[in-house]
């Protein structure tokens, strides 16, 4: 094992290893869908840390099998306080399927990258094995997956209306979030000795109750109820309309209490806990990691997901975007918590000291990289605001946007010594970056972060995500207009040719989005041809819970409007706007002459299929992507690039 670290430093994950820390019983056991990686990337590694720094006795059982005696479920026995359950880092759906359903082949949180460790729904599989095994003990679920069901909500995979996992599940209370401070006040209240049954006050908590039962008092907060769930079965418009009251009050400061009756029963969801304090924030990631996989994976080959992100640091939580698609707010919250830079270079200088770093630094992020300590001028504002974007359909008058405190912690991993690159792996904002009216000491920082990512912290590939062209999908998607990421382009390869590097611009979109239509996409299609780019990877949309997205696709309707939107369903449709992604493939071509024939618009097939080949040649970029700086070398003509083709294997078609 790397850097003199011992089995013990790992938490116990087997009989074995649990009495050899001279345990007779265990106050809590976790479940989870992952491997065991002891890292702050990982979820299932920083709540076992927090109940050990509790001084409370804790395990966990990584990937337990499901199909066979249950042994992996029965071989720690039986808590003192409760179960913990988890599917891991992803929504195991998610981490199963495709955008169109099909079943993955490999799954990044297991060793080899190997698929089937895990069930499908793996949190409500593994809650319901627990209940039946020990009806007795509590069982509380978090992470991802059931955060994000928490309430009625659709699933794509079975193509139905669901309750709330609790319901589902049997589980006695989930934490939704990012669980670290109310974990923290069930354990204070259960070492105190309160009975688990009187949990029923904890801040971003849920929990069902008997209907007839009267909710349990807080006199500081205000209940909101929802359309029952039955209800929402009957009417897809009051499904719709339920989703407004629930992201607005999952990202306010102060929220109300919201309640849903689910048959005879009552889903409580109580408000949020506010957003964690640098100090909190920095106790979380300064807990004692060995950063490593548990040592019974080493014959088993590498964990894809820890791979990437070994070498990485994460500056932040929180998303403030509010893009219609994505579920970072709706679980990590729409207010930023920055770690202090003195965290940072901490982990920093625990990166540099691991047995296979040589210098590089894949990633200094967050969900978005350029959100890090961005806050509210005015924090009374901020407390009474109840819009799910801080950045749409503008960049909100009392969000301060300057750069400095990152442009100050790039140089400083910059300049240290064991550190050959740090890069800027996770997307950026680029919409910040060309805002309007901002003041010259904020713009001053816009231009200067640029000038340095650009410079100092791109491995030849920049990564933004402008999703979409056409105006009205990009209203829907809370994305800004593309004329933006002009602007950036322009910005970007200003630097490049000033500079004379060769980098790359990587501009990420989406098809099938709600409010897409076939002209739409023809439109991307010829606006990005003609700026150069020729794309080669594109995401379907997936329809995960708790997105606006998600809502208007099962729904037909907006949840802040109700207002009917249309959204490509089918897999004609699907397949239709995906194939405007690769007009430059000889076998599309047909298709897109009698589509946008069909559709009486000759304007976009002449831009896309010009009848008179242009001199210009072909655009010069791949992989979505443009490269900026010197020109590239003269590419080969047709005949050695037939000559050359015939000594190359068939390549591997690539994952979407």
């Amino acid at each position: 094992m790397s850097r003199s670290v011992q089995q013990t430093d790992w938490l116990p994950i087997s009989k074995k290893e649990v009495e050899a820390r001279g345990w007779e019983e265990l106050d809590v056991i976790l479940f989870s869908g992952d491997a065991y990686v002891d890292h702050p990337a990982f979820g299932p590694a920083v709540i076992g840390r927090i109940i050990e720094q509790e001084g409370l006795r804790v395990a966990v059982v990584p990937q337990p099998n499901w199909r066979d005696d249950l042994r992996d479920f029965r071989k720690l026995g039986k808590p003192r306080l409760f179960f913990g359950v988890t599917s891991g880092c992803m929504d195991s759906m998610v981490n199963h399927y495709t955008a169109n359903r099909r079943l993955r082949s490999n799954d990044a949180y297991t060793p080899g990258g190997e698929s089937g460790y895990r069930p499908d729904r793996a949190t409500t599989v593994y809650t319901q094995i627990l209940k039946r095994l020990f009806p007795d003990v509590p069982v509380i679920i978090g992470g991802i997956e059931a955060s994000l069901r928490r309430v009625t909500h659709y699933d794509y995979w079975d193509d139905e209306l669901k309750p709330s996992i609790l319901e589902d599940s049997g589980a006695d209370l989930l934490v939704y979030g990012m669980g670290e401070q109310p974990l923290k006040i069930i354990l204070d209240l259960l070492k105190r000795g309160v009975p688990f049954s009187s949990l029923t006050t904890i801040p971003q908590t849920a929990f069902m109750q008997s209907s007839d039962e009267p909710l349990p008092k807080n006199r500081n907060w205000n209940t909101v109820e929802l359309a029952s769930h039955g209800k929402c079965l009957r009417s897809k418009r009051d499904f719709a309309a339920n989703f407004k009251v629930i992201e607005q009050e999952s990202n306010k400061v102060h929220a109300d209490r919201i309640v849903q009756n689910i048959g005879t029963r009552t889903l409580v969801l109580n408000p949020p806990t506010p957003p964690m304090s640098e100090e909190q924030i920095d106790a979380s990631f300064d807990l004692p990691f060995t950063r490593l996989p548990h040592p019974r994976y080493q014959k088993r080959g590498t964990i894809p997901a820890y791979d990437m992100i070994k070498f990485s640091v994460n500056m932040h939580r929180g998303c403030f975007g509010g893009c219609s698609f994505c579920t970072i707010s709706a679980h990590q919250g729409k207010f930023i918590a920055s770690r202090s830079k003195e965290s940072i270079m901490k982990e920093v200088d625990a990166i540099t000291t691991m047995e296979e770093f040589r210098g590089t630094i894949s990633d200094l992020g967050g969900p978005s990289a350029n959100m890090y300590r961005l806050v509210g001028k005015d924090q009374s504002i901020c407390d009474r605001c109840v819009s799910p974007s801080c950045i749409h359909p503008v960049v909100c008058h009392n969000l301060d946007t300057n750069h400095k405190h990152m442009v100050d912690i790039y140089r400083e991993v910059d300049n240290h010594p064991k550190v050959k690159h740090a890069f800027v792996g996770s997307g950026i904002r680029y919409d910040l970056l060309v805002q309007e009216n901002a003041d010259a000491e904020t713009q001053a920082s816009h231009d200067e972060y640029m000038e340095q990512v650009v410079t100092r912290h791109v491995s030849g590939r920049l990564k933004v995500a402008p999703e979409h062209t056409a105006d009205e999908t990009l209203k829907l998607m809370r994305k800004p207009s593309f004329k933006k990421f002009h602007r950036f382009k322009d910005n970007f390869e200003r630097i490049c040719q000033k500079n004379n590097m060769n980098q790359q611009l990587v501009p990420y979109f989406i098809s099938s989005h709600p409010g897409s239509s076939i002209e739409d996409m023809a439109e991307l299609a010829a606006e990005t041809k003609e700026m150069g780019f020729q794309l080669e990877q594109v995401q379907d949309l997936t329809p995960t819970p708790m997105t606006v997205a998600t809502v208007i696709y099962y729904s037909g309707y907006h949840p802040y409007t109700l207002k009917p939107i249309s959204t490509p369903k089918t897999r004609t449709e699907k397949l239709a706007q995906r194939k405007f992604f690769f007009w430059y493939k000889a076998e599309n071509h047909d298709w897109i002459r009698r589509t946008l024939t069909k559709a009486n618009r000759q304007d976009l097939l002449d831009r896309l299929l010009p009848r008179t080949p242009k001199k210009t040649g072909s655009p010069q970029s791949s992989r979505s992507s443009q490269r900026s700086g010197p020109p590239p070398r003269q590419k080969r003509s047709k005949k050695q690039a037939r000559q050359r083709s015939n000594h190359r294997s068939k390549p591997t078609r690539q994952r979407k």
